[in-house]
Formats: structure tokens, sequence, C-alpha cells
């Protein structure tokens, strides 16, 4: 059983969280997120600290969840989110003007990829693209669709992975 739900969330100066009715509201000084409770998922907040419980125990998977999105809101609106990718192979490249992450990834014709909102991107070399934002989902979310365009392949390497990421290499077929 996850004990999730039981550990409280500090919260960093400067941001704040509100309770209307089952909407909690968190600001901070790079924006605000919102996201809905479920019924019978309470939560306190006392000096700086937010506490959650619940009702029933079959609601404690629910409350884990929910003090997992409340903390990621807590964390994207204080520091923000980041995902970097790095692009492998003879000619990948990537530039990024405006909302658009244009990539050239060995295909026919070259990728458009228009970025969600709230998520902004910038190149810092043509083989690496870094994407920020406050939103967790939507930034990790943005970061997978782009992969998805030329995922790594196992036997060269080529393709679009994260920078974190390790591709395990095969061996190609012998005579």
């Amino acid at each position: 059983m996850s004990r999730v739900a039981k550990d409280p969330i500090q919260l960093p100066s400067g941001v704040e969280v509100k309770l209307s009715g089952s909407d909690v509201t968190v600001k901070g000084s790079k924006g605000s997120l919102e996201v809905s409770l479920s019924e019978g998922i309470h939560f306190t907040q006392d000096d700086g600290v937010i506490t959650f419980e619940y009702d029933s125990p079959k609601l404690g998977a629910m409350a884990g969840t929910t003090r997992a999105l409340v903390n990621n809101m807590v964390r994207g609106v204080s520091e923000g989110w980041e995902k970097k990718l790095v692009l492998n192979g003879v000619g990948y490249r990537a530039k990024v003007s405006g909302n658009v992450v244009n990539l050239t990834v060995g295909l026919s014709h070259p990728v458009n990829y228009e970025l969600p909102e709230g998520v902004s991107a910038h190149s810092p070399s043509p083989t690496e693209v870094t994407l920020q934002g406050i939103d967790k989902h939507a930034v990790g979310q943005a970061a997978a669709e782009l992969r998805s365009f030329r995922p790594p392949e196992p036997y060269k390497g080529k393709g679009i992975r994260y920078s974190d990421e390790f591709v395990r290499r095969k061996e190609a077929k012998k005579k």
C-alpha cells in the first residue's frame, strides 16, 4: 500500500495555495495552475505545510495521486519544469522559431511542430532542444510528441532521445 498521500508538501516562499469549492489553485512567481479535488479528499494548510486527508481507505490511491499533482504544481510555479532532447544522426538538426520547432530528421519533408500553450523551447545547438514550462504534463507530452517523430533505434543509435535516456545498442547480423 502506498503512503504518498501521508507525506506533507512544504511550500516554498512566494507560493500560495487556495481552495475554492473543490478546485485547488497554486500561484507562484512563474504563473498559476489549477486542479480539481476528488470527492472525499481534503487538504489542510498550516504554516507553509499542506497535508492531505481522505474519508475512506479506498480513496487512498486517489489521495496520493492528488498529492503528487499538487506537489508537481507547487514545484512548477516556483522552479519550472525542463526536458532536454538530443538529436543523433547525420544531418539531424532542430531549429526553434517562435512557437514552432522545425526538425530535419531524415524524412522526405521537414517536420514543423507547434508547441502547446505554456511550453517554450530553445535550441542551444542544432542537435539539442530544451523544452520549459510550469505544467509538468504539458512539457512531458510535448517532449514525447517531438521524440515520436524519430524514436532512437537500437542498431545505429539514430533518432531523437531524452538527454538522460540510455539506448541499448544491438549487435548487427553476422554472416
